[in-house]
């Protein structure tokens, strides 16, 4: 399946409400910068003969964190590929799909999940996560204002749009993409990043779960993931869930240990 909530998109047109984020624009092919960043693979193909509905990083040789919204309900397992370019016949890791059990369908809350494996990816070095409170810390001395944030993804790239200048068509790749975003607001739960320049990128339809690292094109520091974003051109704000705050640990230390 992919996240494209025809009807989400039509109310966030008319009415501003957020929309599950899924692709990198303005951005550009990742290659091996982020090897820890895998896609979410379905079990067919989607209509448009792409695999890939959602993103991901693996947080520990047996653990991938992504958002509790790409799963379906009840589901119990997961398929994960790392390559840089999907193709069907490339390596997949199966493991068991974990929700937050706080998470509501009608909330974007606690909106995280972990895919399991038996075996640990010795060969992919898991991405950095943060210290507790790190962003609240790095706020209060005011060295969040003028930070990049580099988003990783294999959603859809830049949309089309129709006459009207809304989000029309989107165009999927199955390719790791990345891109540079400038920091907007830190809330409780959110990270809030923006576009303020030609040069900023966003995520859009099927980046979902995917990392916000902080800092540059290098960084491997992940410190929240993609959930929503403010329109269905991805191009407003994107609202990240934060994961060094006390609710986003108390979950992923079920699962990692953490810094």
């Amino acid at each position: 399946m992919r996240f494209v909530p025809f009807v989400a998109i039509a109310a966030a047109v008319t009415f501003g409400v957020a929309t599950p984020a899924s692709a990198i624009t303005n951005g550009s092919p990742d290659g091996d910068a982020h090897p820890e960043v895998g896609a979410l693979i379905g079990d067919k193909a989607n209509p448009d003969g792409t695999w890939s509905y959602c993103t991901g990083t693996l947080i520990s040789p047996t653990v991938f964190l992504t958002a509790a919204h790409c799963g379906e309900r009840k589901q119990k397992t997961a398929r994960v590929s790392f390559a840089s370019h999907y193709e069907p016949g490339a390596k997949l890791y199966t493991g068991r799909y974990v929700p937050d059990p706080r998470y509501k369908d009608k909330s974007d809350l606690h909106d995280m999940a972990v895919v399991i494996f038996n075996t640990p990816i010795t060969d992919i070095k898991p991405a950095q996560l943060p210290t507790a409170g790190l962003l609240d810390k790095l706020k209060a001395d005011n060295r969040l204002k003028g930070t990049r944030f580099t988003p990783v993804g294999y959603g859809s790239v830049d949309p089309a749009k129709n006459k009207k200048g809304r989000g029309g068509r989107y165009h999927y790749t199955d390719t790791r993409n990345q891109t540079s975003i400038s920091f907007d607001a830190l809330s409780r739960r959110w990270l809030d990043l923006k576009l303020s320049s030609k040069t900023d990128g966003s995520t859009c339809f099927g980046d979902s779960g995917g990392p916000n690292f902080l800092g540059g094109p290098t960084s491997h520091l992940l410190v929240a993931t993609s959930i929503s974003g403010a329109d269905d051109a991805c191009k407003g704000t994107n609202f990240d869930y934060r994961l060094d705050t006390a609710s986003a640990r108390e979950f992923l230390g079920k699962y990692v240990t953490l810094p």
